[in-house]
């Protein structure tokens, strides 16, 4: 499918895209909605949100799982860390960076891998030192409920939302590209925008593929 000529910023249609860097559904949906990006005048626009604040208080959990989401905390708080000093127009390139390392390159979930794509995202890599503090705790609640009550409780990450319409997921593997990515998100809108439509699932049968 060609690419299309850039389109006016007031023209494009915002898309507002919650996730969790650790998340690998999140980080392909992700990619998903670039794609279609690319060829429908969209503007993501992201915003976190923290699998480890949406489990507090769950004694339920896998005890691996539980562990993973102490440490999934650390980059979500990088990442508000750099929208408090430099605007959320940097959270994209940073979750970028970060996703790259964490997923495809499967990057240790440590200080040297969040300054590397502090680094890589042009901004100061001392922002790393965030992931063991809660001093932005405050703000990257927010920003978590912010999403959370678009959809609700039981959902994870990714949370979108465009136009009145918002939505959990989709989860996929491996992300679309161009026609079928355009489909997807054809299709996702339309069950997305149906007043009383709430859930279509089936179980995973594939690990994520970030090919």
């Amino acid at each position: 499918m060609p690419r299309r000529p850039a389109l006016p910023h007031h023209a494009r249609i915002p898309v507002d895209f919650w996730f969790d860097p650790s998340c690998p559904w999140a980080w392909m949906a992700s990619r998903w909605v670039l794609e279609v990006a690319e060829h429908r005048p969209l503007e993501p626009r992201w915003h976190v949100m923290s699998l480890t604040v949406l489990n507090e208080g769950r004694d339920d959990l896998p005890e691996r799982y539980r562990r993973g989401l102490a440490t999934a905390l650390e980059a979500v708080r990088v990442c508000v860390a750099a929208e408090q000093k430099y605007g959320s127009e940097v959270l994209g390139r940073l979750y970028t960076e970060l996703g790259t390392r964490f997923h495809p390159r499967q990057a240790p979930k440590e200080r040297s891998t969040y300054e590397s794509a502090l680094a890589a995202a042009g901004l100061d890599p001392a922002l790393a030192g965030a992931a063991r503090t809660d001093e932005f705790d405050e703000a990257l609640r927010a920003s978590h409920k912010d999403g959370m009550d678009r959809v609700g409780t039981d959902v994870g990450t990714p949370v979108i939302a465009v136009g009145g319409a918002a939505f959990f997921g989709p989860v996929v593997s491996p992300a679309p590209r161009g026609e079928a990515a355009v489909k997807l998100w054809d299709g996702v809108l339309a069950v997305a925008e149906t007043d009383g439509f709430f859930e279509i699932k089936r179980t995973r049968t594939r690990k994520p593929i970030f090919t």
